[in-house]
């Protein structure tokens, strides 16, 4: 099902976005990673969009999303949920499940927790967490920021390509057109032509600016929605002693969170592949119970 390409303004910034199933009153938000822009949810927005509208932005400073003029200030969840915030009522979203990968995962508990922006308490019916939790390890996190804010240049595209293929190597399986659909759509010309990943490398400056910005513990035990966790089974950045804290608190104390492990991944899975999509086209469909569950899943890889 093809999508549409949306801007919307945000406190003020321009924000990017793709649509999915507009025909559809049930919404799901899809959020990307750090360093990553939110193309990488086409596959599992085509997959839910027979059933849902999809919304998959670009937050500020990626994508084809406004920079921002206020790094050290902006860069930062409490400003991303205010974006957020201001995308629900711009896009008339009365209630959506969020689906968040890494960073849209912490953002998503930022914003289901309803502690930074009361606007969106109770607005978020279900929360999946893709490789992300309210503890992060430290030496991963030094790691991604690394990487993430010292992007290199390469002369071509197959170069761009190559090193994408080496970066999220653990990420799991793609196709070759699902590596090339990464590259095209997260790349950027420099004044000299060289190519780049296309994001703001002051972005970074969340972990200068507020160091302790991922520490969420508060804000998980303020969520009310049920959650699913998927952790990939060879994350260095979402710890086990993390999931199972999650399972003894908050929304875990009360019997709403479960936890699933994603064979063959790192940080973090693709959701790319049919046993990854099912699991949370599932969840969601059982927490929109006027929905039939959901038929499997028919992409390619099994």
């Amino acid at each position: 099902m093809p999508c549409s390409s949306r801007y919307a303004t945000c406190a003020g910034r321009e924000i990017h976005y793709t649509e999915w199933g507009t025909q559809h009153a049930p919404t799901v938000v899809a959020w990307h990673g750090l360093a990553r822009t939110g193309r990488d949810m086409d596959d599992l927005a085509a997959h839910l969009s027979t059933r849902f509208r999809v919304i998959c932005p670009d937050l500020l400073g990626r994508g084809l999303s406004q920079w921002s003029p206020d790094p050290g200030n902006e860069y930062q969840l409490s400003f991303y949920a205010q974006l957020a915030a201001d995308l629900f009522e711009q896009l008339d979203i009365v209630r959506a499940h969020w689906v968040g990968t890494s960073m849209g995962g912490a953002l998503g508990i930022v914003c289901a927790g309803g502690l930074l922006q009361p606007r969106l308490k109770g607005r978020i019916q279900s929360l999946v967490l893709n490789d992300n939790a309210p503890r992060l390890a430290a030496a991963a996190v030094e790691r991604i920021r690394a990487y993430a804010g010292n992007p290199p240049a390469f002369d071509t595209m197959l170069q761009l390509e190559a090193f994408y293929r080496q970066v999220y190597k653990p990420f799991g399986w793609l196709s070759d057109a699902q590596w090339r659909r990464l590259a095209e759509s997260s790349a950027r010309r420099l004044p000299d032509g060289r190519v780049t990943p296309h994001y703001d490398p002051a972005m970074v400056r969340q972990f200068i600016d507020h160091p302790h910005d991922y520490d969420l513990w508060e804000h998980y035990d303020a969520i009310e929605a049920p959650v699913l966790c998927l952790r990939g089974a060879d994350s260095d950045l979402v710890l086990p002693d993390a999931t199972q804290e999650m399972l003894r608190r908050g929304p875990g104390a009360r019997g709403l969170a479960r936890v699933v492990e994603v064979p063959g991944c790192g940080h973090a899975p693709a959701l790319n592949v049919p046993a990854q999509l099912d699991l949370v086209a599932a969840f969601i469909a059982q927490h929109q119970p006027e929905l039939p569950l959901p038929a499997a899943a028919t992409a390619s890889r099994p």
